[in-house]
């Protein structure tokens, strides 16, 4: 581009110049062709290295309240901070409310980031062969928050071999909690961020496919006293109290191809917290493949006004205010029995709606 540049603005008077010297430019300008001929055959990543990274963000269906579980609006904030803030050879598509009608977004794709809920509203349901395909060709796969819950069996086992590990209810749990988060230093997913601290629904205790070949890149230690609410309480859970968890795990495959599970993501203000949003963008980078910065990627901060564009249409709408220093001091929540979704029923217990009113009380 600057040599057709260059040429192009040449003017009239200086042409009897460029006539004279017309032969010695030609004979400069083959020497500077075979030159860059010579690079290109001796280090083959010399093209490729600024080819851009192709990768397609599945947002889900609008779920919970206003602020919360906004899939489509915070995938479109870390789209914008890497197609247009990065610097970075990326081009991200949102695709909005679950799975793509047109499956040709795929084409040429290094990366799939799935931000939605789970289980029976997963976006990968019925389309799992799909996923599987784009995997095992080498493609990275990254699940964020709800994203990453599927039931054990098959669905599992294909999430242990694409991102290394699941949510498994009965085993483990959600509650919304401030962690004090540290990072592993010596992965790449961790450049520029030296650790935070985050309110936010961070589920831990997850099933890895064993044996675990992850890397565990953020972590925290869940307390009684920085549990401000439970929602899913699991014995293991529990157990897991006062030890140190993982919120975010990365693997590269068999295949070629990387993983990556990210429980964090509940709250929208969070992605307003610049070291929460720049690890999950380094990590966007990381498994598409990409050289994440020694700086880390970098972004513009997000302003209260960007945090409430593109938010679902939901019954009571809300405004989505900046982080504070309220979130991270939230009071303890009460102690919880034990429940989950299919919880089984201790023997002998009564299904719901039977039995006397003496019977019950005594229960």
């Amino acid at each position: 581009m600057r040599i057709v540049g260059d040429m192009k603005s040449t003017s009239a008077q200086s042409k009897p110049r460029f006539t004279a010297f017309i032969a010695p430019a030609i004979a400069i300008a083959c020497l500077s062709l075979l030159a860059l001929a010579a690079v290109g055959c001796g280090d083959s990543t010399a093209e490729t290295a600024a080819d851009p990274k192709k990768i397609v963000f599945i947002s889900g269906m609008p779920s919970h309240p206003s602020g919360q579980h906004e899939f489509f609006a915070g995938a479109t904030l870390l789209a914008n901070a890497l197609n247009n803030e990065s610097g970075l050879p990326l081009t991200v598509e949102v695709v909005r409310h679950g799975w793509p009608e047109d499956e040709t977004i795929f084409d040429g794709a290094d990366a799939v980031i799935i931000y939605s809920d789970g289980n029976a509203k997963h976006p990968v349901n019925g389309h799992e062969a799909k996923l599987d395909e784009l995997a095992k060709s080498g493609v990275g796969i990254m699940s964020m928050h709800y994203g990453v819950e599927v039931p054990p069996g098959e669905q599992g086992e294909l999430f242990k071999q694409w991102i290394g590990g699941h949510y498994e209810a009965g085993f483990s749990v959600n509650p919304h909690w401030t962690a004090e988060v540290e990072i592993n230093a010596e992965h790449p997913i961790s450049k520029g961020v030296p650790g935070f601290t985050a309110n936010d629904e961070w589920y831990y205790n997850m099933r890895f496919a064993d044996p675990d070949s992850s890397a565990h890149i953020l972590t925290a230690i869940p307390t009684a006293d920085r549990i401000n609410r439970y929602i899913h309480w699991t014995p293991a859970g529990k157990a897991g109290l006062g030890k140190r968890q993982t919120m975010m795990w990365a693997v590269e495959r068999a295949d070629g191809g990387r993983g990556i599970g990210f429980t964090g993501g509940h709250w929208h203000r969070n992605w307003a917290i610049d070291d929460f949003r720049k690890v999950v963008l380094n990590a966007i980078v990381w498994v598409a493949k990409g050289d994440v910065p020694e700086e880390g990627v970098s972004s513009n901060a997000i302003t209260e006004a960007q945090l409430n564009e593109n938010l679902d249409e939901k019954k009571d709408m809300v405004h989505v205010a900046l982080p504070s220093e309220a979130d991270l001091t939230q009071p303890p929540a009460p102690d919880k029995e034990f429940g989950w979704p299919g919880m089984p029923k201790p023997e002998g217990a009564k299904p719901k709606g039977k039995g006397s009113a003496k019977a019950k009380a005594k229960n």
